[in-house]
């Protein structure tokens, strides 16, 4: 699939071609850091996960997406928002969702909430914060609207599906190739998903690739390239009912942005919460474009992009500040 993209981007520009190629090749051997462990998990709901981050104070649970790892959130040493958060005064949780196999094949969406997210979340003395980044914001507004929590805040979480657009179609195309055998494994590839990715802005999928061969290896830009392909090219396989719910009920048929998501027999209407609400909406998001946003009524729009907001330069200023001064005021 990359090559395939290579070739339809730089067919008639040889010398951008070649720099592409030299900037993959260069990503392939760079040096690996190692990552530290995982936190401890402290509770668990089947395969899932609910990893401590310590600090004191009120419960703050980060619920990632299902698509990459949950590592994002505690990226490196300067750049992890959880590690972050819990020296602001609150007790800093991460959900974990593991690695399915396939006796998870069944769990769609809902279920994802319903039976793994939910169960963590009540295991506190009083009602948390949920962080949702990503689909993780996506599940998060499903799990408020059956449980008791202190407030909601997604990050670049997709709701209106239908905002996908002309991305809709390919997102379509990918999924009708690849459903056949992803309902015989039970599971679909994380290397789907990621092509499907990068057929939503082509360009730059190439363009980063041509950017890093001029990068010096041993340079702090080089480490960073590399660790942050390295998260967005890993991730577990999906359960084939994650999958469809994904790309049937939400890219094709925007089940969500039409008041059609039910969990537990209880439509989701995130406008429609009991708790607190903000969401955090980048202008520049190609994975989850600014037009799939929610609708709530405290809404902080951001010049950065999809994984920028979380650990660009520019990220404590921007998100992680007003995020823990949104938590605090809860208060």
């Amino acid at each position: 699939m990359f090559l395939s993209v290579l070739r339809s981007e730089t067919a008639a520009f040889p010398d951008r071609m070649a720099r592409a190629l030299a900037g993959l090749r260069a990503y392939q051997v760079a040096p690996r850091e190692r990552r530290p462990d995982p936190k401890p998990a402290i509770h668990r709901a089947g395969r899932v996960s609910l990893r401590d981050y310590g600090g004191t104070g009120r419960p703050v649970v980060f619920v990632p997406s299902l698509i990459n790892p949950p590592d994002i959130l505690d990226h490196a040493a300067e750049t992890s928002l959880l590690r972050w958060i819990a020296g602001q005064g609150f007790h800093a949780s991460l959900v974990d969702w593991g690695t399915p196999g396939t006796d998870d094949r069944d769990l769609d969406l809902a279920a994802h909430v319903e039976r793994l997210l939910v169960p963590l979340l009540q295991v506190f003395d009083e009602p948390p914060v949920v962080v949702g980044y990503c689909l993780g914001g996506t599940l998060a507004l499903g799990a408020a609207a059956i449980m008791p929590l202190a407030g909601v805040a997604t990050i670049a979480a997709p709701w209106h599906f239908s905002g996908y657009g002309e991305g809709r179609p390919a997102l379509a195309a990918t999924w009708a190739t690849v459903q056949p055998a992803a309902a015989m494994l039970g599971l679909l590839p994380m290397e789907v998903l990621q092509a499907g990715f990068w057929q939503l802005d082509p360009a730059r999928t190439i363009a980063k690739y041509e950017a890093f061969a001029d990068l010096a290896p041993d340079s702090d830009a080089a480490r960073a390239f590399v660790r942050l392909e390295d998260w967005a090219n890993a991730g577990a396989p999906l359960p084939y009912a994650a999958a469809a719910s994904l790309f049937e009920d939400c890219i094709a048929n925007d089940l969500p942005g039409k008041g059609g998501w039910v969990i537990a027999g209880t439509p989701i209407d995130p406008l429609a919460l009991a708790c607190p609400t903000v969401e955090f909406v980048s202008l520049s998001d190609r994975i989850v474009p600014a037009a799939t946003a929610i609708g709530l009524a405290d809404r902080r729009d951001l010049g950065a992009g999809h994984v920028g907001m979380i650990v660009g330069r520019s990220a404590r200023t921007r998100l992680w500040e007003p995020l823990a001064n949104w938590i605090a005021a809860l208060d």
